[in-house]
């Protein structure tokens, strides 16, 4: 099945349940506020943020939650982040509004500003990352 193509983060809030999109509306505000020089935009049918074209954190509905991915996050410091996929991605999980702990969140996000690998020349280097910063 192929996965709905939304317009804008708005409409992809507009069509999650009401718990999933509270948890959507607080990640985004959190992220927006945190990394305000962030580009937010749908890819690959989720809302993602990138810090100088490169894919830094977004979060997609799975079937269960909630996921909020960090691209770089197996190699931030601040712990909480549970390791996702071959490359060098992490990630949380949510189920409710209120699991979210806004300060780990903000530390997440500053780390995703000066901890990066660098995705957006993945396929350039033909599947080989390479630490940004």
């Amino acid at each position: 099945m192929k996965a709905p193509r939304f317009e804008s983060i708005d409409a992809y809030h507009a069509a999650q349940s009401e718990t999933d999109r509270q948890i959507c509306d607080t990640l985004r505000r959190v992220i927006d506020d945190t990394l305000p020089e962030a580009e937010s935009k749908i890819w690959h049918a989720h809302p993602v943020w990138f810090l100088d074209g490169n894919p830094v954190t977004g979060y997609s509905k799975l079937k269960s939650c909630v996921r909020l991915l960090f691209w770089s996050g197996q190699s931030f410091e601040t712990p909480g982040l549970k390791p996702e996929g071959t490359f060098k991605a992490a990630e949380a999980r949510f189920t409710a509004p209120e699991e979210i702990d806004e300060s780990l969140l903000r530390r997440w996000l500053a780390e995703s500003r000066t901890v990066q690998w660098d995705y957006k020349n993945i396929v350039k280097r033909k599947g080989r990352l390479e630490r940004l910063v």
